[in-house]
Order: structure tokens, then C-alpha cells, then sequence
């Protein structure tokens, strides 16, 4: 048996204090980096521009990565505000997701108490300003380092629009942009700090549109077919049908239209309504039978419908191989910790919470791994279709603060909200970092990806080959 050489014995003792060194000089540089962090967060959440509409954050995330040497290709898929940035050339292609929309109808400064902005029609109740900013402070860290290392692969940052029941990802993948990537990484704003393989449900949305006549309420009722009559016809038969769905399901709506006076009988009406469910199947079979509920009103009532499918998003798919690395990257960086001032500040805000799931302290943890299914949906669940995906949650909220409420306008605003977004920079920085140099972790991934989508998978979106709705939030 051949003694090893000294080099090879002493390599052999350098490679673990290399390999320190470069994860300590990554997260170092994503420490340091916090101040474009925040300012880049502060300000997506002062725009707060709803779907496809984000033209001035789009446009500074894309300014960002052209200053730190990303090749950037904006508008992309047919959507103005929908951009790739890429640094490097050869070897894998690690993506990262960066989303940016507001939710409309919720605003609320960054003060603990409600307060109301008047001047505002829309607020970053789901953290997508923390989402872009944390996105964009990792792919720069991570290109950083692709470079100090010498290591062969390129980072990718996809600008996605209009999450928030635009689907701006799945337009991006019928486009098929992430048909040479190797692994896609994500994150999302919460109230605790996890990595837990969660799926989520698929779903669909459209807007049902009725058309009536229009008359004088007292004068001529005869002469009437009621526009909003036929919306309400409909809204009772799907609230009938809740009590016949699978428990899992959910259906939810607003009207978005119901006329102007109640002395006229609206001629046009209109209804937006979401279905979820587990499975894009089953979504499917619930949307035929709100289909006929919308025949049925109209049927009933005299009067015209017609709808138009505005979004679909397929299940997350989950890919355990790379949930066990996020979940061992963010034990490894740890939870969040408050300073006095944000302590008083979480203090305040917990206390507008009726019944909160989590305690405050909680941020600090890092929660069990585990499969779960969540209730909400996503367009990253497309994504998961075309590539493994992995993705994580942080604590940008107070713990106990539910997803679109003010109190998440108001820490996505804050600088605890800053701490989460940089937590999920470096989590996401190192899992990077390790899928690059582990060849084998990549095809574990794969293998585990091929045999969850089978072999016969051919990718359909739920939203079928419409356009991108360029105008659904206006």
C-alpha cells in the first residue's frame, strides 16, 4: 500500500479550514452588504407596485445586478417587468427567484399601531419587497464568491412579476426559461423561520362577467334583468357547493363590480373568484362545476355571463434531497435576534393579535423539519415542475403575524424585516455554494425530480395559453 505524499496528506488537512474560510467571507459579505439590503427593501415597499406594474422596482433590481456585472434580459416572457440577470459561464446554473408585487387594497405605514396611508391603494402584506431585496442580496454574494473561488457555474436571477394572482413564473416557464438550469432556490417572508419540505395547493382564478338590462329600479323593475343578480345567483350556489367538495378545497371570491345606484339595475356585474385544491386535477374537476354554477345564475336570471381565467399556479412539487440541505443551511446560520429597539417594537405589535399561533421569542428558533402541506399557493409550484426547487421561510414578521394583514405591511417595512430577508440571503447563499461544488448532490436532486414528475410528465399550465393579464390589477 502506497504512503500518501505530505502535500496530499496536508491538502487533505487545509480543505475543511478552506472550505471555513469561504463560508465565513461569504456570509461576511452578505453582513456587510445589509445596507443595500435594507435600502433596496425600504424602497419596493414605499412603491409598493401591484402585479405587472412594478416598473420602478423591477427596475432597480435590474439597475443593482447591471452594477455588480449581471448580464440582464429584461422582459422576458411577453411581461414588461419580468427580467433574467446571469453572472458567470460554464459549469451548473443555480437560480434564485426574486419576486417584488404588492397586494392591493391593504396599506399601512411601518408603525406597530394600524395606521392607515391614504395616499397609498396597495401594501406589501405578503413581503415581496423583502423577497426581491433577500433574492437579490444572495445572487450577489453568490457571484462574489463564484469569482474569488474560481469555481465554474453561473447565478441566475429571475425578476418575477405579479405573484399575487398574476402567475408572472408560469408565463416564464411555458417560455421555457428554465430549461437549462440546474437547481432553482427560493424563499418567502413569514413569521418563523423553517425549511420544512412544504407543498402547496394548485389553484385557479378567473373573473365572471355579467351582462344584463338596464331600467329604473321603481319605475320599470319589468324592464330589468340584473346584472348582479346573476353574480349573487352564483355566489349562493358556491357557497352550496363548499359543503361538497373535498375538505381540502378552497373556493373564495369578491365582487369586483355591482353597479353604482341602487335605482339602476346594473347591466354589467362582476365576480373574481380563486379555487385551490392539493392537486391540479382537482382543481379542475371543482372549476367545471363552478363553470355550470355560472351557466346555471345566468340561466336563472336572464341575463349574459362570460369569464376570463386570469391565473394558475400547479402545486409545489417538493424535492426532499435539497429540502435537507436548505433546512441544514439555516440551522447552521441561525434564527433572528432583536435588538432593544425592535424587541419593544415586536412587543407593540403582538399585542394587536387575537389568538397569535406563535409565540413572540419564537423568531430565535428554527422549526423541525418535516412534510407538510400548505394551504396557500404559489407560481414557484410551476417552477417546480421544470426543475428541482427548494426553498425556505424566515422570520420577517412578528411571530404570530398572519400573511396579508397590516401587521405585515408593517414589519416588511421595518428593520426586522431586513434581519429575515439577510437571514434568507445566507442560507440561500450557502445551499448554493455546496450544490455547486457537490456534482452529486445535483444528480441526487435530479433523480429524486425525475421520479416524483414520472416518466411519461408533459408540463400543462392551469391558465392554459393566454397572454399574460398585463391589466388584471388596473
Amino acid at each position: 500500500m502506497k504512503t500518501p505524499s505530505r502535500l496530499l496528506v496536508l491538502a487533505c488537512l487545509l480543505a475543511p479550514l478552506a472550505a471555513t474560510a469561504d463560508r465565513t467571507a461569504l456570509l461576511a459579505g452578505i453582513d456587510a452588504d445589509r445596507d443595500r439590503t435594507a435600502r433596496v427593501a425600504r424602497s419596493l415597499w414605499e412603491w409598493a407596485e401591484v402585479g405587472y406594474q412594478e416598473v420602478r422596482s423591477s427596475g432597480l433590481l435590474q439597475d443593482e445586478l447591471r452594477a455588480e456585472g449581471f448580464r440582464v434580459e429584461a422582459g422576458v416572457a411577453g411581461i414588461p417587468t419580468a427580467f433574467v440577470a446571469e453572472w458567470g459561464n460554464g459549469g451548473p446554473v443555480i437560480a434564485l427567484l426574486a419576486e417584488f408585487d404588492a397586494l392591493p387594497g391593504i396599506t399601512q405605514s411601518d408603525a406597530p399601531e394600524r395606521s392607515l396611508l391614504e395616499d397609498k391603494a396597495a401594501g406589501h402584506a405578503c413581503g415581496h419587497n423583502l423577497f426581491g431585496a433577500g433574492s437579490l442580496g444572495a445572487a450577489i454574494a453568490i457571484r462574489h464568491w463564484l469569482e474569488d473561488s474560481g469555481t465554474a457555474g453561473r447565478v441566475r436571477l429571475y425578476g418575477t412579476p405579479a405573484e399575487e394572482g398574476g402567475s408572472g413564473k408560469v408565463y416564464m416557464v411555458r417560455e421555457g426559461l428554465f430549461e437549462d438550469v440546474d437547481i432553482a432556490i427560493h424563499w418567502h417572508p413569514s413569521d418563523s423561520n423553517t425549511a420544512e419540505a412544504r407543498t402547496s395547493l394548485a389553484n385557479r382564478s378567473a373573473k365572471f362577467r355579467f351582462k344584463g338590462v338596464s331600467a329604473h329600479a321603481a319605475g320599470a323593475p319589468d324592464r330589468a334583468r340584473s346584472a348582479l343578480d346573476g353574480v349573487e345567483a352564483m355566489n349562493m350556489m358556491a357557497n352550496m357547493m363548499r359543503e361538497h367538495v373535498p375538505q381540502q378545497s378552497r373556493i373564495h371570491y369578491v365582487i369586483t363590480k355591482g353597479g353604482n345606484a341602487p335605482n339602476v339595475v346594473p347591466d354589467f356585474a362582476e365576480v373574481f373568484y380563486y379555487v385551490r385544491y392539493p392537486s391540479a386535477a382537482g382543481v379542475e374537476a371543482i372549476w367545471s362545476r363552478l363553470e355550470d354554477a355560472a351557466r346555471g345564475a345566468a340561466l336563472g336570471t336572464g341575463t349574459q355571463v362570460d369569464w376570463e381565467i386570469i391565473h394558475g399556479n400547479n402545486p409545489l412539487l417538493i424535492n426532499e434531497t435539497l429540502a435537507r440541505v436548505m433546512d441544514a443551511k439555516l440551522r447552521e446560520v441561525g434564527g433572528i435576534e432583536y435588538d432593544e429597539t425592535e424587541q419593544a417594537y415586536a412587543e407593540r405589535l403582538y399585542q394587536s393579535f387575537d389568538s397569535p399561533r406563535r409565540q413572540l421569542g419564537s423568531e430565535g428558533e428554527i422549526e423541525d423539519y418535516e412534510v407538510s402541506l400548505g394551504y396557500g399557493s404559489t407560481d414557484v409550484g410551476d417552477v417546480s415542475f421544470a426543475v428541482p426547487t427548494v426553498g425556505l421561510r424566515t422570520a420577517t414578521w412578528v411571530p404570530g403575524t398572519p400573511g396579508h394583514s397590516w401587521q405585515a405591511v408593517a414589519a416588511s417595512g421595518s428593520s426586522i424585516g431586513v434581519k429575515g430577508a439577510q437571514l434568507a440571503a445566507k442560507a440561500m447563499a450557502l445551499a448554493a455554494v455546496e450544490l455547486y461544488q457537490d456534482a452529486g448532490l445535483r444528480e441526487r436532486a435530479r433523480v429524486e425530480f425525475e421520479a416524483a414528475i414520472g416518466p411519461d410528465f408533459r408540463y400543462t399550465s392551469l391558465l392554459g395559453d393566454r397572454p399574460p393579464p398585463l391589466d388584471y390589477r388596473n
